[in-house]
């Protein structure tokens, strides 16, 4: 017994080896972990449990026959984050590039089905030169494979996606279909096409980093959701985000049970919007100053920033916080913004977190651009991502509130449950200077004096309708709020409303305006 249990530990240690000490300095020189190093970074001290550890792959085409691939490329298995159950596939690009063929995949596919079974995030940590040439259409079968589980397993446990390599061609849409993606700056890139090709095809030249690195898609595509500078900063970021998500679609998301939290009066809310109507402030600024402890984890910062979402939690229970930006184009809402709301609704609904909407938008973006662009049909998606939504759903109006963006915003008739306003809301269906030209623009031109007729006109708009006291008035908004008053008001509508119960017509699925 003793020499078979050696056997096993010699096995084990070379598997452990993946492509061997020198292909892993090779690794490391470039600043990234090996694929087992960013597994134990990312889950608890020593509560990773391997999963196939042994499997070989069977192709014997174009050399294969003689190339050992220890442990098929891709580490797989389970462990926990903060305690909780967690999947997670790491590939290992010392061994072929960490190219996918139809084992790599099956072990992929393997823990996939566990994590759905048992209810827990699946965590995809990506780094492979592709698809496995010598597997031909085995290797594109076991990409079909993963792509099929991850649209099953939408909406039923969070999907998270690491990218710290390149993730090309075919390998993309696992990402892509997944909840949220990480990249990290300088060595990960994702593209369909490389620069080679692409230079064939259209004369264009690109290096790998300009057309799919991790600043590209966090600015530019909003294909990754967050960025990080190194390996160890990325898997930190993983970890925080699992602590606001539950680990399935029919568990609560973790709440963090710490002495009372405090609801006294917030001064500060007070001097951060300003009582001129034209000026901006930092949204987040409001968020942090009604949040547990100001913590935000933002999501898909640097991607549309006239509009921020991410995860905070209001007496120890984990929220979705939607935000107007009014330092950026005003807060207007336009296509990107429009997609990046909704998405986050949406996995919000699909797991059940509450959403936190704060209003401040003058409407939709104008221009050619975003009328060529889609901006009717883009739009329509928010309106509809809120109107689907079930889990609570509580709004706050801070300042301007105006025309379709109002409603777009999760407005009473888009399904909110409590509506509150500040004092400075301005309710409307258009800003009173708008509102102004139109209405009296043959008075403004046939006065003595056009100017000062038309300031006139606009502060009698403003005093009449551009305020939170007629919607108030027709129960569009249940309450005008003090806003030093915010964060008890939250605490007290979301409590109100945990328990919320809401059915919809039966069908097999809508038709999201994509």
């Amino acid at each position: 017994m003793w020499d078979k249990i050696q056997e096993l530990e010699a096995k084990r240690s070379a598997l452990a080896l993946g492509g061997g000490e020198k292909r892993i300095q090779k690794h490391k020189a470039q600043g990234k972990l090996t694929a087992r190093e960013r597994i134990n970074h990312l889950l608890d001290a020593e509560s990773f449990i391997e999963t196939d550890v042994f499997v070989k792959h069977r192709c014997h085409d174009l050399g294969m026959a003689e190339t050992e691939a220890p442990g098929e490329g891709v580490v797989t298995g389970y462990g926990t984050i903060d305690g909780r159950l967690v999947y997670v596939a790491s590939q290992d690009f010392t061994v072929l590039g960490g190219s996918l063929g139809e084992a790599h995949a099956a072990k992929i596919c393997k823990v996939m089905d566990l994590a759905v079974r048992n209810g827990a995030p699946m965590i995809c940590i990506n780094d492979s030169g592709g698809a496995r040439i010598q597997e031909g259409v085995d290797a594109l079968n076991g990409y079909g494979n993963i792509f099929y589980r991850n649209t099953l397993a939408s909406g039923v446990i969070p999907q998270i996606s690491v990218i710290m390599g390149p993730c090309a061609g075919g390998a993309v849409y696992s990402p892509a279909l997944t909840d949220f993606v990480f990249m990290t700056a300088s060595t990960s890139q994702m593209f369909i096409t490389g620069p080679q090709v692409i230079k064939a095809v259209t004369g264009e030249d690109v290096t790998m980093e300009n057309l799919g690195g991790a600043s590209v898609h966090n600015t530019i595509s909003g294909v990754a959701h967050f960025l990080a500078q190194t390996d160890e900063e990325c898997l930190a970021q993983v970890r925080r985000l699992v602590s606001f998500i539950p680990g399935n679609n029919l568990d609560p998301a973790p709440s963090i049970l710490t002495e009372e939290q405090q609801v006294m009066p917030s001064e500060a809310l007070l001097n951060i919007i300003p009582v001129e109507p034209n000026r901006g402030y930092d949204t987040r600024e409001v968020i942090a100053n009604v949040v547990d402890d100001g913590d935000f984890m933002e999501v898909q910062p640097f991607y549309a920033e006239n509009m921020v979402v991410g995860f905070a939690r209001l007496n120890g229970s984990p929220v979705g916080i939607v935000a107007n930006q009014p330092k950026v184009t005003a807060g207007s809402l336009d296509i990107n913004a429009s997609d990046k709301a909704a998405r986050f609704v949406r996995f919000c609904d699909c797991f059940s977190i509450p959403l936190v909407t704060f209003v401040d938008t003058p409407g939709y973006l104008p221009g050619v651009g975003q009328e060529y662009g889609g901006v009717i049909r883009h739009g329509a998606k928010l309106l509809y991502a809120y109107s689907e939504a079930t889990v609570p759903k509580v709004t706050v109006i801070v300042r301007k509130a105006y025309g379709g963006a109002y409603l777009a915003m999760c407005s009473r008739s888009l399904g909110a449950d409590v509506v509150l306003a500040y004092p400075t809301a301005e309710i409307a269906v258009m800003g009173p200077d708008g509102a102004a030209n139109i209405l009296f623009k043959d008075d403004i031109a046939a006065a003595e004096n056009p100017h000062k007729f038309r300031q006139q006109k606009i502060r009698e708009y403003r005093e009449k309708f551009a305020n939170p006291y007629v919607a108030a008035g027709r129960g569009m908004v249940d309450d005008v709020i003090d806003p030093r008053h915010t964060r008890r008001a939250l605490i007290n509508a979301l409590s109100m409303s945990a328990t919320k119960r809401e059915s919809r017509p039966a069908k097999k699925h809508g038709n999201i305006p994509l």
